[in-house]
């Protein structure tokens, strides 16, 4: 259903992107990195969280991690994640799979400054198998997203 979700959506606001399915699992950055023959950062990896009592998406690059400062500096609070069973509540995609698109709710969702040094990145499409290729700003348009800084730099 997951996909399905993903495929109705793009179907609805952008129909000229097409779902990338491969043969074998895209679920980690690594895995998903050499399917698609891209750098780590190049993924666009989706982070379910809490703040406070609402939760929220951060799309990130694959190799970037969260600066915790930065982190409680814009969300004015510590980062924390939704357990596996949270995340397919909240978002209708399991883990591995998690990307913004067909969410069975309206979260708020922010996208990391590290996806914007990249022409186009992937984020999963609802499967552990599949993905799209999509430029980040159209992407941060698509679903409404919010530009953030809460990564550690990068060297």
């Amino acid at each position: 259903m997951s996909l399905q979700s993903v495929q109705a959506f793009l179907a609805e606001h952008a129909p000229d992107i097409e779902i990338l399915e491969m043969g074998t699992s895209t679920a980690t950055v690594g895995e998903a990195a050499a399917a698609h023959g891209v750098a780590p950062g190049q993924i666009a990896k989706t982070l379910s969280l809490w703040l406070r009592d609402e939760v929220i998406l951060l799309i990130l690059g694959g190799d970037a991690r969260i600066d915790n400062r930065k982190y409680k500096d814009q969300f004015g609070g510590k980062a924390r994640m939704l357990s596996a069973a949270e995340v397919i509540e909240w978002t209708g995609h399991p883990v591995g799979g998690v990307c913004p698109f067909g969410l069975p709710q309206s979260l708020r969702v922010f996208a990391d400054v590290t996806l914007q040094k990249f022409d186009v990145v992937l984020p999963a499409a609802g499967a552990i198998h599949a993905a799209v290729r999509i430029e980040p700003a159209r992407l941060v348009q698509l679903v409404r997203a919010q530009w953030v800084d809460v990564t550690q730099a990068t060297p």
